[in-house]
């Protein structure tokens, strides 16, 4: 009798250490799907934040030289222009690569230029000019797109218009044919200041 009590004593002392083995093994194979799931909830709780309305576009990077008194000063200048795409543009430029881009994108918003758009293009015919550059601007129909290139289009983009055709004369420089573009957008007047100038309505006016 004291044998079998050994015998009974034995093996449920072996099922019952097989089971905390297996209860181990268990644990320890949940335990890195615990924390995968603690960390998903982590990613998940994090706060979204809202994207900026505000986009911006660098035009060029270059490297310029000054000469001072001990001999050549060397910087870059970056050229980025800053738009809603809702009638609001600016562009500005400023040295050292990305210095010089975060203080473009703030001098941009600084310097904003409200475009008066009537549908989806400008109201009239206008020319800009800045140095040597000068920019010719003209209405365009609905569908015809932006018809401009390199710096041009990339300011009457951000500016919300969707179609105008452009000619870009004189300079070629970027810098240039942009601030032309940004004057010529200054100084569209809407129809309404027009007609309110000529004492004539809006219908009259457009007939």
């Amino acid at each position: 009798m004291t044998e079998e009590i050994k015998q009974v004593e034995e093996t449920t002392t072996e099922e019952v250490a097989a089971e905390t083995v297996v209860e181990a093994e268990e644990n320890v194979e949940q335990l890195p799907a615990k924390r995968q799931r603690g960390r998903k909830k982590r990613v998940e709780t994090q706060e979204v934040k809202p994207e900026s309305e505000w986009k911006e576009q660098v035009v060029q990077i270059r490297r310029v030289t000054k000469v001072v008194k001990g001999g050549k000063k060397l910087s870059f200048r970056a050229i980025v222009i800053v738009g809603n795409k809702k009638g609001q543009v600016g562009c500005a430029k400023a040295s050292e690569v990305i210095i010089a881009i975060q203080k473009a994108i703030a001098d941009g918003r600084k310097n904003l230029v409200t475009v008066p758009i009537f549908k989806t293009t400008i109201p009239h015919p206008i020319t800009g000019r800045s140095g040597a550059g000068a920019v010719m601007l003209r209405p365009a129909s609905q569908g015809t797109g932006i018809i401009a290139g390199g710096a041009v289009r990339f300011v009457l983009e951000l500016a919300g218009i969707e179609n105008v055709l452009s000619k870009s004369l004189g300079s070629k420089s970027p810098l240039n044919a942009a601030n032309a573009t940004l004057e010529a957008l200054k100084a569209l007047k809407p129809f309404n200041e027009v007609a309110k100038k000529r004492g004539l309505t809006m219908a009259e006016l457009l007939n």
